[in-house]
């Protein structure tokens, strides 16, 4: 995979809220050194941005299409590219 680096958008649909899921996404993108943030919204989806190099932006992916045990993942929509607006380090649980 390459190191190039990449803005990853995603939806993630089901019973996503109420389980950890912003926590654990946020721990893992802390793992895979990626920036970026999550948030719960009002439509019960959870939305993420992850910003960083492309392999690390696929294993987020990868979390997010199953997440943590008590979460039952529908679907997933993602965006690839788009502005990389997170350029400081860290995640961030939005509210």
């Amino acid at each position: 995979m390459s190191a190039e680096h990449a803005t990853l958008h995603v939806w993630v649909s089901g019973r996503v809220q109420g389980v950890f899921f912003r926590d654990t996404t946020r721990r893992r993108a802390l793992e895979l050194g990626l920036s970026g943030w999550v948030r719960n919204l009002p439509d019960g989806r959870v939305e993420a941005l992850f910003c960083g190099p492309r392999a690390a932006c696929e294993a987020a992916l990868a979390f997010v299409r199953s997440g943590p045990p008590p979460a039952r993942v529908d679907g997933v929509e993602i965006e690839w590219g788009g502005p990389p607006e997170i350029a400081r380090a860290g995640f961030e649980v939005r509210y």
